[in-house]
């Protein structure tokens, strides 16, 4: 494999480097703790490198997409349409149009307006949409961000449909496959992430039961956890499978037959220990008794959703062990106090030029970070396949002309 030296110095700094080998693994890893039938949705949220998703479809995952960004990263990746399914609170009706015309089928819908307009659509285009519905549901286990089981934007909640079915079952342009339930990202342990998928079966099967809802897709989501910019081990699941197994056999008798297809959707465990930032020391000075190290690195590459208390505040560690070590402040180069990478970190006495690795930044790294702001250039992105290069690209933001409606002008 490269020494990170090399590649700073072939491709600049900072610098994301990204790891194939580490996304089969952990893909493998997520294979072991599941069903054998399991289809397996990469969340290209996590990173949408086409590189990366490349991987991960070549490996036989689908992709679950949430932008006409997202669509077209899949599309280049190699996945099929028919593997797209297409989620997130708020699709436009121009969004909706996009993804029908580039074949996609499979929606989750959010809300029973939601599902009008899917199949409005899908009408205009002469075709069905296939709907999984995503129903917010009880609460169970812990986690470091809770999507559903309390008042929430997403989805439909259970007492609503079990009140009226037939507003999701009779749509216009929709076949109602079955069901999304994901309320849970990040589990904090196994037994957390046991209790949230079970819960989801029994959910399930209560709306199959009481609201007469045909089920023959159930995502049961994901909350497959994996640690953020700090050293640290993806977990394993030695109890998933069998928890997994003897839930859907009393909840969801067939699966076993494939009468239902099981899903899953995971992000940041296929992904996040296959990256790392690699940026460079531009000056060390003191404030009081406070130390700050001056990155070439900040929230517009790394963490900048943490404002929005979207992701846990990242350590960074140096790749060198064994050595004397200080306390220090990491901050970026914006011109703002909040570009600050991680506090009371112990690295190793820094000097300008030095070269620091944040690791497990391979999700939600660079495009979960504010990359547009200040104008400064995006990292060079290296995907490095069996210690190769693959792939060496840098993200670029550019401005287009949109033309103005003449009707626009008159109304101004």
């Amino acid at each position: 494999m490269p020494d990170i030296a090399t590649l700073v110095r072939q491709y600049g700094s900072p610098l994301y480097v990204y790891e194939l080998d580490a996304v089969q693994h952990a893909l493998a890893d997520l294979r072991v703790a599941l069903p054998a039938q399991s289809v397996v949705y990469y969340s290209l949220k996590a990173n949408p490198h086409v590189a990366v998703a490349r991987e991960l479809r070549r490996s036989g995952c689908r992709a679950e997409i949430s932008s006409p960004g997202e669509l077209a990263v899949a599309l280049s990746a190699g996945f099929r349409d028919e593997d797209c399914l297409y989620t997130g609170p708020g699709k436009t009706d121009a969004e909706i149009d996009h993804a029908l015309a580039k074949g996609v089928r499979r929606f989750s819908a959010e809300s029973a307006g939601e599902l009008d307009r899917i199949g409005r659509a899908a009408l205009r285009h002469g075709t069905e949409a296939t709907i999984l519905l995503r129903v917010n549901g009880g609460s169970a286990g812990a986690t470091g961000l809770r999507m559903t089981g309390a008042e929430s934007q997403f989805g439909v909640d259970e007492q609503q449909v079990i009140a009226n079915p037939g507003r999701f079952i009779e749509v216009p342009g929709t076949r109602l496959a079955g069901l999304h339930l994901f309320p849970l990202s990040n589990a904090r342990d196994e037994s957390s992430l046991i209790a949230a998928l079970q819960a989801n079966i029994a959910l399930a099967a209560r709306l199959r039961d009481q609201a007469g809802l045909s089920l023959r897709v159930v995502d049961l989501g994901g909350g497959f956890a994996t640690p953020y910019a700090r050293p640290g081990c993806r977990p394993t699941y030695p109890g998933l499978l069998d928890a997994l197994n003897a839930a859907l056999d009393k909840g969801l008798p067939g699966w076993r037959n494939l009468d239902v297809e099981i899903a899953f959707e995971s992000g940041r465990y296929l992904v996040g220990d296959s990256g790392r930032l690699v940026t460079t020391v531009q000056d060390v000075k003191t404030s009081g008794n406070r130390t700050f190290v001056v990155l070439d690195a900040g929230i517009n590459h790394l963490g900048g959703m943490t404002g929005l208390g979207r992701l846990a505040l990242p350590s960074a560690a140096p790749e060198h062990t064994g050595e004397a070590t200080t306390t220090v402040t990491l901050v970026g180069p914006l011109c703002t106090p909040a570009d600050v990478l991680g506090r009371d970190v112990e690295v190793r006495p820094p000097a300008p030029g030095d070269l620091l690795v944040v690791p497990n930044v391979g999700a939600y790294g660079l495009s979960a970070s504010l990359v547009a702001f200040l104008g400064r250039p995006a990292p060079t992105e290296v995907v490095l396949a069996h210690d190769d290069v693959a792939d060496a690209s840098r993200l670029r933001l550019t401005y287009e002309n949109v033309p103005v409606e003449e009707s626009t002008l008159e109304a101004s």
